[in-house]
């Protein structure tokens, strides 16, 4: 079939598999194109599928030869209907490691549930013995504890006596405009607390180390983000804010838990990328915007598989593992470089629908975020007729 997008709001209901595959065959190339890191050699990534996780998935396999199981919950094919873009990108990324000789296996299915973490357990107890590292990227509006059976949903909305109000821009348009939110009651609070809170990395982590498949010396990271003053109000002192202050307390928990094996929990500070959930969150999508321009014009831009291969080769496993205050992997610091945020802040006063297309970077946004869906994806013939029955070789 001729797959185009269809795009409805922040979300695109179609995925082109060859535009996917060259996606993640894109980043495996950058990473095999740096020196190899001495990392992991046992991962297992919980949120594999897509952004964060895959790069993790992809920089484990590629970058250190490791041995990767993935946790997704991706929508398959049906004839005349495309997969969800994570189906298709771990199918090429199956491909990829079993053609480089590397174990690759999948399991697709909810990871907050009991019967996806005990699947997976019984997965590693079969294959791998143990895993050193396990990453946890998990993105969800909701989560079904399966200790309580309550469903959760999370909101993003801003804490506090007073509405939100800033600007935003429809990435599709280009339209600036103002956008309000009312405050988060404390009820709401508390379910994205339990949606995005660390929570469930805690659960998954748990049952490992009792499952006796947790190394000596394993090291467990889940990512977060801070952000400018600019976004603070609506994400890190909103909702979404008080869940990463959750999961960042969580790691020291499980830090803890892990003292007799010599192990670590940490949270990693990531910078602003478009992926599908920031491209659902008022203000990001115009911040971003204009963040790109800075960084790209002062050669400090860095997509998904940059941030993360930076990360295990310059924090994650060199000797000692640099921390902020508050004892995170800062691999935010580019996008927090104070010359870098004075600039956004004065092209942010400057924004309207007339000035972006110059002072901003729309054009990489709107790439960007077709980029995840395998559209717009150079050297990929989006005229051709392709199979959208693709098959992930290693699925469980």
């Amino acid at each position: 079939m001729i797959i185009e997008p269809k795009i409805r709001g922040f979300i695109c209901l179609t995925a082109h598999p060859k535009g996917c595959e060259q996606n993640v065959v894109n980043q495996i190339d950058y990473v095999k194109s740096k020196e190899p890191v001495k990392g992991p050699s046992k991962v297992l990534v919980i949120g594999a599928s897509t952004g964060f996780g895959l790069a993790s998935r992809i920089t484990s396999a590629f970058g250190s030869n490791a041995a990767t199981v993935g946790v997704f919950y991706e929508k398959p094919p049906a004839p005349g209907k495309t997969a969800s873009p994570g189906w298709y990108n771990s199918a090429a990324f199956e491909e990829q490691a079993h053609k480089a000789g590397l174990y690759a296996r999948s399991i697709n299915g909810d990871a907050f549930s009991d019967e996806i973490k005990q699947k997976t357990i019984e997965l590693i107890k079969a294959d791998l013995g143990q895993v050193d590292l396990v990453i946890y990227s998990l993105a969800s509006p909701r989560r079904t504890n399966p200790k309580t059976g309550v469903t959760h949903n999370s909101v993003l909305k801003p804490i506090g006596d007073t509405t939100f109000s800033n600007k935003t821009v429809d990435f599709h348009t280009g339209k600036v405009s103002e956008v309000s939110i009312a405050p988060a009651n404390e009820e709401e609070i508390e379910n994205t607390v339990a949606v995005m809170g660390g929570d469930d990395w805690e659960m998954w982590i748990d049952d490992l180390k009792a499952a006796g498949l947790l190394a000596e010396g394993a090291v467990t990271v889940a990512y977060s983000y801070i952000g400018p003053s600019v976004t603070e109000a609506v994400y890190r002192k909103g909702t979404i804010g008080r869940a990463k202050d959750h999961l960042e307390a969580t790691a020291f928990k499980i830090s803890d838990n892990l003292s007799d094996l010599h192990g670590k929990a940490y949270v990693s500070v990531n910078k602003a990328l478009v992926t599908q959930a920031s491209s659902a969150i008022p203000v990001i999508p115009l911040y971003i915007s204009l963040l790109y321009k800075v960084m790209k014009e002062k050669g400090v831009h860095e997509g998904t598989i940059e941030q993360i291969q930076r990360l295990f080769a310059d924090r994650l496993y060199k000797n000692e593992v640099p921390l902020d205050e508050a004892g995170r992997i800062r691999i935010d610091d580019w996008e927090m470089d104070e010359d870098v945020q004075e600039k956004v802040a004065a092209l942010w006063a400057e924004a309207t629908d007339e000035t972006l297309p110059q002072i901003g970077d729309l054009q990489g946004y709107k790439k960007d975020f077709l980029n995840l869906f395998g559209f717009d994806v150079q050297g990929v013939d989006y005229e051709k007729d392709v199979d959208e029955m693709v098959a992930i070789p290693g699925l469980v």
